[in-house]
């Protein structure tokens, strides 16, 4: 691996800084090689390792949905369970439980 010699200013939110900061000390992940995990996975992935998209504001209401809106929306489904972007279930209640305080 080659020598780390490069350095990078960012200018940040100091509050977003520490947040993040208090994250990756309690995964045991230094600010510096969480940057540079980053940018590996920029090149790997050729772009952005996450979708940048607005999120949607409301869940969506399958009972309003035409069939043809239904069906694009279960080949989203199929297409994140075929390239693996799940979680199982009892993790994603758990999150929510936490999240909402239920």
């Amino acid at each position: 691996m080659a020598a780390k010699s490069a350095n990078l200013y960012a200018r940040v939110e100091p509050d977003v800084k520490e947040r993040a900061e208090e994250i990756l000390a309690a995964l045991g992940i230094p600010a510096s090689n969480a940057i540079n995990m980053f940018y590996r996975q920029v090149i790997l992935q050729q772009g952005l390792p996450f979708d940048v998209k607005i999120p949607r504001r409301h869940s969506l209401d399958v009972s309003r949905l035409s069939e043809e809106e239904l069906n694009r929306e279960l080949e989203k489904g199929y297409a994140d369970i075929e390239a693996g972007r799940t979680r199982p279930a009892r993790e994603v209640f758990a999150e929510l439980r936490r999240e909402y305080g239920l």
